[in-house]
């Protein structure tokens, strides 16, 4: 079973441009997730696929592998689908670009999920880890997922899911994170399929995989991960440094 990782690198951000070259301890966020995810020596290969010409020089200058997106994209998966159209793998890791500090513990449960399903009932893994906080799970921002008995995803939304009527019932609130698995054939029918109802609504590229009846293996996890969306986690990240 060959296994690569894929990180997805826009150069332009909504909530802070350019995060993926800024600086962080001498090297630029960007090189640094690379680099973290070689270290992991979970992967045959690692590659970046942007659609920048800094962020494409940056990693091959630095002796890295780098891919150019030839179209424009709305989701990572279809970023990630072309680059790997031509590529001989079985499994992709997608790796978040703006999370430099790698946990080698949840990528190597993912990875197990394809290794223990001999029957190919799973066409994507993910991780979800409990929030707790009110606060935290009215937050639109934090994507949520319901499983069945099994953990493959029933849905995800930004709204609070289940809906509490029933405050004693017991539910866990689990926030989605988007470290994704697929298998090759999986991401490729994504770039094929058009965008439904359910994903224009809320904006979530993960509800087209179940609209067309892809199942998604949720792994509970209680690394929740350090992303850099602003100014303020960079400067957290620089003091991790």
């Amino acid at each position: 079973m060959k296994i690569i990782a894929v990180i997805p690198a826009r150069y332009a951000s909504t909530r802070f441009h350019a995060k993926l070259m800024q600086d962080l301890g001498g090297k630029t966020v960007i090189l640094r997730t690379y680099e973290a995810a070689l270290n992991t020596q979970l992967f045959d290969d690692v590659f970046v696929v942007t659609d920048s010409d800094l962020i494409f020089d940056e990693i091959v200058n630095h002796g890295g592998k780098a891919i150019m997106s030839i179209k424009e994209h709305e989701s990572g998966s279809d970023r990630i689908a072309e680059a790997i159209e031509s590529i001989d793998v079985d499994i992709v890791i997608n790796v978040q670009g703006d999370e430099p500090f790698i946990d080698i513990k949840p990528l190597k449960e993912i990875i197990e999920v394809f290794k223990n399903d001999s029957d190919n009932k799973v066409d994507l893994a993910s991780l979800m880890f409990e929030i707790k906080d009110q606060e935290e799970i009215n937050n639109p921002n934090n994507v949520k997922v319901v499983v069945n008995q099994n953990n493959f995803a029933l849905y995800f939304s930004r709204s609070v899911i289940p809906f509490p009527r029933d405050i004693n019932a017991g539910v866990r609130y689990m926030k989605h994170i988007g470290v994704y698995a697929f298998r090759k054939q999986a991401l490729l029918d994504f770039y094929s399929l058009p965008m439904k109802s359910l994903e224009a609504s809320e904006k979530l590229e993960q509800l087209r995989y179940l609209e067309f009846g892809k199942q998604i293996k949720m792994i509970e996890t209680t690394h929740a991960g350090i992303g850099i969306d602003t100014i303020e986690d960079l400067e957290k990240a620089r003091k991790l440094i």
